[in-house]
């Protein structure tokens, strides 16, 4: 809600955007069975990793609310706005950082950029689903074919 009143500026000040999520638009999170807070970003945030991961793991324990991160990373040189961020990382670093917060969150993480998907939760957890039911599949088959041949 809040954030449809924001103007874009030049801050990733995620501890500040993050404390004003949970502890003021979800002072009601009480009422509702399950939230989720979703952070569309192209860069690391101001703040170390650690302490961010602190934070949102004590800020969300006993909740059922996650965060979940899209990181989309900008081709190099594309910058047009001229902002340069308070701290600079890799875009692997970055997707690092993001990886740590949201583990501790109990969220998602999801990292595309113009080249397509980099990686993604998501899709990991749909490949492992479906891993899982090709070699169920095959135990079936080599089940099947075996009680063919005794008989």
């Amino acid at each position: 809600r809040w954030v449809l009143g924001l103007e874009c500026k030049g801050s990733r000040n995620f501890m500040s955007a993050l404390r004003r999520a949970v502890e003021v638009d979800f002072k009601d999170k009480d009422k509702h069975k399950s939230q989720g807070l979703y952070l569309l970003t192209t860069g690391i945030p101001d703040q170390e990793t650690h302490t961010i991961s602190a934070y949102v793991a004590e800020a969300f324990k006993g909740l059922d609310l996650q965060l979940h991160v899209c990181l989309f990373s900008v081709t190099q040189g594309t910058d047009s706005s001229g902002i340069i961020p308070a701290r600079y990382a890799s875009p692997r670093e970055t997707a690092s950082a993001f990886k740590e917060i949201v583990q501790a969150a109990n969220g998602r993480f999801h990292w595309f950029g113009e080249a397509g998907i980099f990686e993604s939760d998501d899709i990991t957890s749909i490949i492992s689903e479906m891993e899982k039911a090709k070699n169920y599949s095959q135990k079936c088959a080599f089940l099947v074919e075996s009680l063919k041949q005794r008989s």
